[in-house]
């Protein structure tokens, strides 16, 4: 049909470690916009998908496995829109999460991971160009969050 558009729905997880004031990002392996880049984790929402926090939880799983353990702000996002190379776009909802523990473990779509201090940001790459503004977005959710917002485990 002429003049439609598809969006595909992405959400991301703003993972702080708010013992170190770290932000969890993974860089990207095999990834036709991206590849060799810093992201955050987190991906596509799927058709079996019963909730948006299924969808998120699914992916925290696949992408750092079940024993690492995120706590989110889920009523709460911010949304970026990209324009991926083929033309198709997407829309980006960032979700506040903070590390409570647990082993990371990796799977096939990166080679590995770090925690950036977050006051290092700025001078941290390869990296996608929306990560700061998303991480300052976080911060001040978590400020919120920490007045009584409340999170849910995944």
């Amino acid at each position: 049909m002429r003049g439609t558009t598809h969006f595909q729905y992405c959400q991301k997880l703003v993972v702080i470690d708010p013992a170190t004031d770290s932000i969890l990002l993974a860089r990207r392996k095999g990834e036709a916009d991206y590849d060799g880049v810093y992201s955050f984790i987190g991906g596509k929402m799927e058709t079996t998908d019963g909730t948006i926090l299924d969808a998120i939880r699914r992916e925290k799983e696949e992408e750092i496995g079940q024993a690492a353990t995120i706590l989110i702000a889920e009523d709460l996002s911010y949304n970026i829109l990209f324009k991926k190379k083929d033309g198709n776009s997407m829309i980006l909802p960032h979700f506040y999460a903070e590390y409570a523990g647990g082993e990371i473990e990796l799977n096939e779509e990166y080679s590995d991971y770090v925690w950036v201090p977050k006051d290092q940001l700025d001078s941290f790459g390869p990296m996608i160009q929306t990560i700061p503004e998303a991480v300052r977005w976080a911060a001040e959710i978590g400020e919120m969050v920490k007045k009584g917002q409340g999170l849910t485990k995944l």
